[in-house]
């Protein structure tokens, strides 16, 4: 069975480097810079359907030129049963 995992991310990057690593980041599957500023503040949202998949881009993300941190702020996985069971009951 296959799980759906979602999280956020506060991201800062020095100011210089803030629309090449959004960009970068946006390239990143199942990822979304929905928040940004021109000093380099970022809110990231990773989707995936493991864990393991989450860590590995949150960690390509710090290692990115210019990051200076990244901060997991949300994490919430379900398993892909509930949510086919939310849609249905949505219908």
């Amino acid at each position: 069975m296959n799980d759906y995992h979602v999280c956020s991310l506060v991201v800062y990057v020095s100011a210089e480097h803030a629309e090449s690593v959004k960009k970068t980041i946006e390239s990143l599957k199942g990822a979304e810079v929905p928040v940004s500023n021109e000093v380099g503040k970022m809110v990231v949202v990773l989707e995936g359907d493991s864990k393991d998949g989450l860590v590995e881009r949150f960690e390509k993300i710090k290692t990115m030129p210019g990051v200076i941190t990244v901060t997991l702020v949300y994490h919430q996985m379900d398993e892909q049963s509930e949510l086919k069971e939310a849609n249905n009951d949505s219908q």
